[in-house]
């Protein structure tokens, strides 16, 4: 957080010096008037400037860029970067050359850039907000791919009788197949074991 003090002759005037400085936008800070600026005897004597205090908010979109501009720097990758950030997330997508290395294992490294910058850019903040970081559509398409799987074992299940075990997954990879098999009427899923190692099964009703 940005905070800085100006004097003007008025207090548009320290104002607007204060956000020329800060390169910042009136909706993208916090005004505090200190000082009244006035005018003195005939307006020539004994005038007074106004100060302000003027604070620049706590952008979860703008730190979350930084973090990632930072890390890719370090890399000597060039990425583009567009951020979106509503009341309660910020949505983040990564275009540039080789993104299948930035994606990993079935996201496992792409998830994991996801967690880092979450704890940055969250840290210390009353407000929390969910950082959802994608490549490539590659969400999407991994939410598909989930959703293939799920309906697919369903019916290995329900032909076999035997429950399925999946390999471990992250939480969000979870709730999707969790999600897909809810309403079926022959199976139902539940997780077992430990972070990181958590599954879902797959068995009949």
């Amino acid at each position: 957080m940005i905070v800085i003090e100006k004097y003007g002759k008025t207090e548009q005037e320290a104002i607007e010096s204060a956000l020329k400085e800060l390169g910042a936008t009136r909706d993208e800070v916090e005004i505090e008037i200190l000082e009244e600026s006035s005018r003195g005897l005939f307006g020539l004597i004994g005038g007074k400037q106004a100060r302000v205090k003027v604070t620049k908010k706590y952008n979860y979109g703008e730190e979350a860029k930084n973090f990632i501009t930072k890390i890719f720097d370090k890399m000597n990758v060039q990425v583009d970067i567009e951020v979106e950030e509503d009341d309660d997330n910020v949505r983040i997508d990564l275009r540039g050359e080789n993104m299948g290395l930035l994606i990993g294992h079935r996201g496992e490294t792409l998830d994991s850039l996801q967690y880092l910058t979450s704890l940055v850019v969250n840290k210390g903040k009353e407000n929390y907000k969910r950082i959802l970081l994608d490549t490539e559509n590659y969400r999407q398409k991994r939410e598909k791919a989930l959703e293939r799987l799920a309906k697919r074992l369903a019916q290995k299940v329900k032909r076999t009788g035997r429950r399925v075990v999946l390999e471990p997954m992250n939480p969000y990879e979870r709730r999707i197949l969790h999600s897909t098999l809810q309403d079926h009427p022959h199976v139902v899923t539940y997780s077992e074991g430990e972070e990181p190692y958590r599954k879902v099964v797959i068995t009949l009703k």
